[in-house]
């Protein structure tokens, strides 16, 4: 051989070497970067939440949670379940699902005082509710008495408007109560068909879009609560789980707390988005409504602060379970998180 082509012989395989190098060190990187990927994807905590489906108010946070990303950017990975109410209460209250998003505070109490260990761990709605009527001769809750009133009697939102019925002299027991689903509560109003109908939000927004000259008898919330209670949070319906879920993570807890606030925000600053996940809109006038109501508040009372802020207000929520026979002692103060959130 040549003393050329020997030369040439001897660069090619150099550079062979060389390649094979190069490729043996990018193929150990590359699977270096991977398995840090994998790892990275694998040391974020999961956490399955069961919520209302929606429309519900426990379903306003989870699409926004997951579409803005909120979870992760706060280093958890959350998914949500849903189900309708029975089966949600089933399936929490079993610890089929240990954390769910649509714990109604008096619910809640109930099961302390059956034993089922869970924990209200923050608050997300505060309570407002209404009665409606088109009759001129009703204006108060008085004039309620004998009288025809629909409502969803299995509902925490109706058992709160008998409460404030007896704050204000009137015993429950009067009022002739046409019982329905929550859904068919719009349809009674809409077609006149009782003489009244106990109402909350959404419904009472897409209510007075088709009818705005309805009458809301005012139960005169802000005042009667706060003198009962001696504060001013309604804690209503949230965050809650079970207690040996909390106790192996405690430290997923602020985590999930900051998602739901970010969230919160961001329904402040888009409510004609957040519109549908609210309410049923299929109307300009239906969504307008529904979002007028998110930027006013007042009505939808989204209220987030962590359980440990409101025990003093909690504690009242279970009188009142008390005071309308719903349970007959106080739940103790394990139903309450006092784990730091902020």
């Amino acid at each position: 051989m040549t003393a050329p082509a020997l030369a040439c012989r001897e660069v090619m395989i150099a550079s062979a070497k060389i390649l094979s190098v190069t490729l043996l060190v990018a193929t150990i990187a590359g699977a270096a970067m991977f398995g840090s990927a994998k790892s990275n994807a694998a040391e974020t905590p999961k956490v399955t939440i069961v919520v209302f489906t929606p429309p519900s108010l426990g379903a306003v946070f989870p699409a926004i949670i997951k579409q803005q990303k909120y979870d992760i950017a706060n280093g958890i990975d959350i998914s949500f379940v849903e189900r309708p109410p029975d089966a949600y209460a089933a399936q929490f209250n079993s610890g089929e699902f240990k954390v769910g998003g649509s714990a109604s505070v008096l619910i809640l109490g109930l099961g302390n005082t059956r034993g089922i260990k869970i924990s209200y761990l923050f608050n997300l709605f505060d309570y407002w509710g209404t009665a409606v009527t088109n009759r001129s001769d009703i204006k108060t809750l008085a004039d309620l008495k004998g009288k025809q009133i629909a409502a969803a009697k299995g509902t925490t939102n109706f058992t709160v408007f008998e409460w404030f019925a007896q704050q204000q002299g009137v015993d429950p027991k009067s009022l002739q109560v046409l019982n329905t689903a929550t859904p068919g509560l719009l349809g009674y109003a809409l077609a006149d068909r009782a003489d009244a109908v106990q109402i909350w939000e959404p419904a009472y927004s897409m209510l007075l879009a088709k009818r705005p000259g309805i009458h809301a008898i005012d139960l005169n919330i802000t005042r009667v609560w706060h003198d009962y209670a001696g504060g001013d949070f309604f804690p209503n319906l949230g965050v809650a789980a079970h207690q040996d879920w909390i106790e192996q993570n405690r430290e997923l807890i602020p985590r999930l707390y900051r998602a739901y606030k970010q969230a919160a925000g961001w329904v402040v600053a888009h409510p004609a988005e957040a519109a549908p996940l609210v309410a049923p809109v299929k109307e300009d006038g239906e969504r307008k409504a529904i979002a007028d109501m998110i930027h006013d508040n007042s009505r939808l009372a989204m209220n987030l602060y962590p359980a440990s802020r409101a025990m003093k207000e909690i504690e009242a929520v279970y009188r009142m379970g008390i005071a309308v026979g719903l349970f007959k002692a106080l739940p103790d103060a394990t139903s309450v998180y006092g784990g730091k959130l902020e």
